[in-house]
């Protein structure tokens, strides 16, 4: 039982991960720095409320980006380290 508990905790730990990364591993956003910059700037949000680059970003939740008058909102459907170039845009969907 114990072990069973112990490994399920590990899964729900790594189905997170930061706010900048997660745009750059996703190629939301170019590069890190950028995310970075664009988080302390205020122009992301998660969940509806301002996001800070240390966020922590989990399946489910809703990032809103702000480039100029444009804004792109976006639903996290999975949460990995890496991630190929060609499966880049299966870790979220796109709202109009």
């Amino acid at each position: 039982m114990r072990r069973g508990r112990t490994l399920r905790r590990l899964r729900e730990r790594k189905i997170k991960m930061r706010l900048d990364k997660y745009l750059k591993i996703s190629r939301i956003i170019k590069r890190r720095t950028v995310a970075n910059e664009a988080c302390d700037a205020g122009r992301v949000e998660v969940n509806g409320k301002p996001a800070k680059a240390s966020h922590e970003v989990k399946i489910g939740d809703i990032i809103s980006i702000r480039f100029g008058d444009k804004t792109t909102k976006v639903e996290v459907l999975a949460v990995k380290e890496t991630v190929r170039k060609e499966d880049a845009a299966l870790l979220y969907k796109i709202f109009e």
